[in-house]
């Protein structure tokens, strides 16, 4: 599908949320005012960007990423992104200030209630942006973050011959207006987001129909949890049904996870609806806690 990959020896740049992801179980969520036991608890290497390219990178995607992160990020996860093959040149380390961190609390029905310190991802509008490394790649996929900086590197990504995706995800709710989300599509060839951030997106252009994005944008790909996902274009509409889950580790990343999977058949040059199964597959496996080995 991506014509433009072929000639560059990288292929996914993802720009986002690198985070430690602590984890609390409890049996039932507290009433206000009230207290609950933790049944249990354990940290992950999470984050939009870091997931997104992992999984990519799984599928055999040459894949980069450009964060923030900040005092206390385990090296051990460094390690492990680096390991799975991913480039690490643009992350940058800010020192003096806590790294981003999510607080993530499940219950036994796997609902969640999710708490963010945004580290030196909360003001990062005049960091640095990649080097002419940047050239190398294909495509930016631009997930959480700063607006002001992504649409800094959505302008310089195009200057240096990127294609490049949007998906602001849960911060279009909070972190984006209607004139930079209009200014971020003006740069983009596709927008991701679930069916509440594209409805959102919608809102911004004065529409309830997701259809009239295409005004804006070529390609909207919204996950729709358990009934799939779907692709509108200029070319019409394309939906793949859920895959069936056998059981449930967790459902935080399971849309990044699609994104990743999507990528693998982006690149390979599939048609949408292959792109769209293979994103469904992605998720489906990751919320069952089911990893593909790392390719190289």
């Amino acid at each position: 599908m991506d014509r433009g990959a072929t000639d560059r020896p990288r292929q996914l740049l993802v720009a986002g949320h690198v985070n430690v992801d602590r984890f609390l179980t409890v049996r039932l969520f507290p009433a206000p005012d009230r207290t609950v036991p933790i049944e249990g608890h354990r940290v992950a290497l999470g984050g939009t960007a870091a997931t997104i390219a992992r999984v990519a990178s799984r599928f055999g995607v040459a894949s980069g990423l450009v964060a923030r992160i900040g005092e206390g990020f385990p090296a051990s996860f460094l390690e492990q992104l680096d390991r799975e093959g991913i480039d690490l040149r643009g992350v940058e380390r800010v020192p003096r200030v806590g790294t981003p961190t999510c607080y993530i609390v499940e219950d036994e029905d796997g609902d969640q209630r999710t708490l963010i310190d945004q580290g030196p991802m909360a003001r990062a509008a005049r960091a640095p942006l990649p080097g002419r490394w940047m050239g190398e790649y294909a495509w930016l996929h631009l997930a959480t973050g700063d607006p002001a900086y992504h649409l800094r590197l959505a302008r310089a990504a195009r200057r240096a011959g990127l294609r490049v995706a949007a998906d602001p995800a849960q911060e279009i709710h909070y972190r984006w207006d209607r004139t930079r989300l209009l200014a971020l599509l003006h740069d983009s060839e596709m927008l991701f987001g679930n069916r509440s951030e594209i409805a959102h997106a919608a809102g911004f252009v004065g529409a309830r129909d997701p259809g009239r994005l295409l005004a804006h944008v070529p390609l909207v790909v919204r996950t729709e949890g358990t009934d799939g996902a779907t692709a509108l274009s200029r070319a019409g509409t394309v939906h793949v049904p859920a895959r069936r889950v056998r059981r449930v580790r967790s459902i935080v990343g399971a849309g990044d996870a699609f994104r990743g999977g999507f990528y693998a058949g982006w690149f390979a040059g599939e048609p949408l609806r292959e792109c769209l199964g293979a994103g469904v597959r992605s998720a489906a496996e990751w919320v069952e806690g089911r990893e593909r080995p790392v390719r190289g």
